[in-house]
């Protein structure tokens, strides 16, 4: 092994800054790479302090953080200083120190070791930039979301109040209706009758999916009153009776509840109308549709189902979403707001069940499971 090395070339060259300071701060020794850096000679450097190579900001920090805390352990790591050019130009470095004492503690020499950290810095810098932007997007985004919740909550505030002042002249023209329709009328005047009844009848269940999606988003959630019903089918048959007569279709009945059963019978009505509308709307007017009702291992079922095409599994994904419509494959039926799913889901929830959808080329089955016997 070859020991003959040049020492001092391996100081001068070295990869790193170096500078020797005596017992009173003073450089005494040099490297070629510092002088190099700062484009200084030996003559510019020789006898000055480290404090001298330092902008004046630099001189505060050093002398108030890293001078103490280098008479205090005799060292520093990785210190963050900036030294200046001859052309006044500043070069970032981290440095590194330790000193030299004697037998009596006293410091004879600090040896100090620079290393340039310019890509270090840059990259700290736009670290740091990109933190302060990201700060100030989140602020951004934050008052945005205030914005948009209390424009959203003003506006179902809105349609909430809207909802509730239309169900007055709504149901005026209903009792306005029922009154005309005993009147000795001509059958286009009964027809014309018909018609009026069956819009406004539609009208108040447009406002009523209305008002319930306003509830729900304003946090009171659907209204559930549950009791011991002891004949749901009686509620169930009047909602078939309901639609058959407005659709001129006919819905196939299959009931057997012989047992009470613990529910919303009007929130149920609700749910089976708004699937046997759906039903009667999106299936084939030449095949049936059917509601079945019964009690299953303990667990009320309810099912819907119709034929025609089988719905896509993208739209089924979708099916329950507010403001959700699938479409009219036929074009037959108007739409409405695309809630009548949505609340029906929601009813579902409320009763603590579940409402689900199978889809096929024979038939399209809505489905509505809950406990028999839950507490709602």
């Amino acid at each position: 092994m070859d020991h003959d090395i040049d020492f001092r070339d391996l100081f001068d060259n070295a990869p790193c800054g170096y500078l020797v300071l005596n017992d009173k701060g003073r450089i005494v020794l040099v490297n070629e790479t510092l002088r190099i850096w700062l484009d200084l000679v030996d003559d510019e450097l020789s006898g000055k302090r480290l404090l001298d190579l330092l902008p004046v900001a630099g001189r505060v920090f050093y002398e108030t953080h890293f001078a103490p805390l280098l008479r205090m352990q005799g060292f520093f790591h990785e210190v963050a200083l900036d030294v200046v050019r001859r052309d006044g130009t500043r070069l970032p470095v981290l440095a590194n120190a330790t000193q030299r004492v004697n037998a009596d503690g006293e410091v004879k020499e600090t040896r100090i070791a620079l290393f340039q950290a310019t890509s270090r810095r840059k990259y700290e810098r736009e670290l740091f930039e990109a933190n302060e932007a990201g700060d100030q997007a989140r602020k951004e985004i934050e008052t945005l979301n205030k914005a948009l919740t209390e424009t959203g909550r003003l506006r179902d505030e809105f349609i909430a109040i809207l909802g509730h002042d239309l169900r007055n002249p709504v149901a005026a023209i209903g009792g306005g209706m029922r009154i005309l329709s005993k009147e000795d009328l001509s059958s286009r005047g009964q027809q014309v009758v018909r018609l009026i009844d069956g819009s406004v009848a539609r009208m108040a269940r447009l406002i009523d999916d209305v008002l319930d999606l306003t509830r729900g988003r304003m946090g009171g959630g659907l209204t559930i009153s549950g009791k011991v019903e002891e004949d749901l089918s009686l509620h169930l048959k009047q909602v078939v009776a309901e639609l058959s007569t407005g659709s001129g279709r006919r819905i196939d009945v299959e009931i057997d509840l012989p047992e009470p059963v613990l529910v919303d019978a009007g929130r149920i009505g609700q749910l089976v109308s708004n699937l046997l509308g759906n039903a009667l709307s999106h299936g084939a007017e030449d095949k049936p549709v059917g509601l079945s009702a019964r009690v299953v291992e303990n667990n009320l079922v309810i099912s819907v189902s119709n034929g025609g095409d089988p719905i896509p599994p993208e739209t089924i994904a979708r099916l329950f979403q507010p403001f959700f419509r699938g479409g009219d494959a036929a074009g037959r039926h108007e739409q409405g707001l695309g809630l009548g799913l949505h609340i029906a889901s929601e009813i579902a929830k409320a009763h603590g069940g579940t409402l689900s959808v199978s889809s096929s080329i024979e038939k399209t089955t809505f489905e509505f499971r809950m406990p028999a016997d839950t507490e709602i």
